[in-house]
């Protein structure tokens, strides 16, 4: 399984729940949306795709990779502002973006995540990137931005709540939900491979994930349910 790095938090879970669920052991290499890609356009074996949005598994779809017509939407992602406790920064709020002791803003690759467009799309919308754009530390995907943050390399990050929602960074930081109406929807979709040798049981996992018991848990990790 390719799996998108705002993923990285959650599966471990996911897959022991599912292996406990099905005696199905999944083994899931993660990166950005982008890199995984550009992996399975190369011939790369994996049997399902779960991307951060819907653009890049449509582009397996395009080529004729995917068993099916289009990509399915198995979770809607959520972009956080976060910082640690020990930055000086709080009370945070969407106005210490612009405060001028920020030196460093993490988010991740615009072109290559979509946790990282969906960034740069709220600083647009909320008029501040060309403010921030001097003090940006790009992460090459959400998980090693979110790992910039967390150092204290980074003052403020723009992450995904999978990763604010774990205990980690539960412990040493503080967040505020950047609101959904300032970036474009991050619809996360997944497609399986037609050329899977694993098919039938790729199919079994899509359909548990968005069976109404997981996706009613999702929130607990940080993802919103499709529906």
């Amino acid at each position: 399984m390719a799996a998108a790095a705002d993923l990285q938090p959650v599966m471990p879970a996911l897959a022991q729940r599912y292996e406990h669920e099905t005696g199905i052991k999944l083994v899931v290499s993660f990166g950005s949306s982008s890199t995984l890609v550009t992996q399975i356009l190369n011939g790369a074996p994996f049997d399902i795709f779960l991307a951060a949005d819907y653009v890049f598994p449509e582009k397996i779809v395009t080529a004729g990779l995917a068993d099916g017509a289009q990509p399915t939407a198995y979770a809607k992602g959520t972009l956080v502002l976060w910082t640690r406790k020990d930055s000086g920064l709080l009370p945070l709020t969407l106005d210490t973006l612009s405060d001028p002791r920020v030196k460093t803003v993490a988010i991740a690759n615009e072109l290559h995540a979509p946790y990282g467009w969906a960034a740069a799309a709220a600083l647009r919308r909320m008029k501040l990137y060309d403010q921030v754009a001097p003090h940006l530390v790009v992460g090459e995907n959400i998980s090693q931005t979110a790992q910039f943050v967390e150092s204290g390399n980074a003052q403020l990050g723009l992450i995904s709540l999978t990763a604010a929602s774990t205990q980690r960074f539960k412990e040493i930081g503080t967040y505020i939900l950047v609101p959904t109406s300032q970036y474009p929807e991050i619809r996360q979709c997944a497609v399986i491979m037609a050329k899977s040798e694993h098919k039938a049981e790729a199919h079994l996992f899509l359909n548990w994930l968005l069976s109404p018991a997981i996706q009613g848990d999702l929130p607990q990790v940080g993802l919103r349910p499709v529906q």
